[in-house]
């Protein structure tokens, strides 16, 4: 499995090795010993699936005060994944990063507690899975707008399906921290 930075604040893109033939292919999703060998917690406690139509961007999520890292992937199809850096006092507070995730490259990403994520749809649907480091607390799910003029990320979908939640986020610079 080959791990590279995606950025210098921990954000890590994962490539397992996937064995295909004429069936189709396998590769494992997870082990934790190589996993935690690259700075990942051993005990990933939650397991969260989802179904989205192209277009859909789904983000940019958080919870505080008990953040949770979270390791992606694309089940089928193709998204856009992002990661923000949301850190009060980090170096790179504001900034993001992303990768493309797809069924056909298997790649991975790594989104550490303190980020805000999100993701854009690219194919007609999409099968998205992600691993978290901490239970999802209700009390405690933030979000941010996708389109904070102050994070500039460059959506490849113009016109977005968004949920409520997502469509009533307030920007970076509104947020209040615990």
């Amino acid at each position: 499995m080959n791990c590279t930075p995606v950025g210098p604040a921990g954000v890590l893109r994962f490539e397992p090795k996937a064995f295909g033939d004429s069936r189709g292919w396998f590769h494992e999703a997870w082990r934790s010993s190589d996993y935690s060998a690259h700075g990942l917690p051993k005990d990933l406690v939650q397991l969260n699936v989802s179904r989205s139509a192209k277009g859909v961007v789904r983000g940019l999520h958080f919870q505080e005060p008990k953040p949770q890292g979270k390791l992606v992937m694309c089940l089928e199809g193709q998204v856009v994944d992002y990661a923000v850096d949301i850190r009060p006092g980090s170096a790179t507070y504001g900034q993001w990063w992303c990768a493309e995730l797809t069924d056909e490259n298997h790649h991975q990403l790594w989104v550490p507690p303190g980020f805000a994520h999100g993701f854009e749809v690219l194919s007609d649907s999409c099968l998205f899975a992600y691993l978290m480091s901490e239970v999802y607390l209700p009390e405690f799910d933030r979000a941010i707008r996708y389109d904070d003029p102050t994070i500039g990320i460059q959506w490849k979908t113009s016109s977005p399906l968004l949920s409520a939640k997502d469509h009533a986020a307030p920007l970076l610079s509104e947020i209040e921290r615990y």
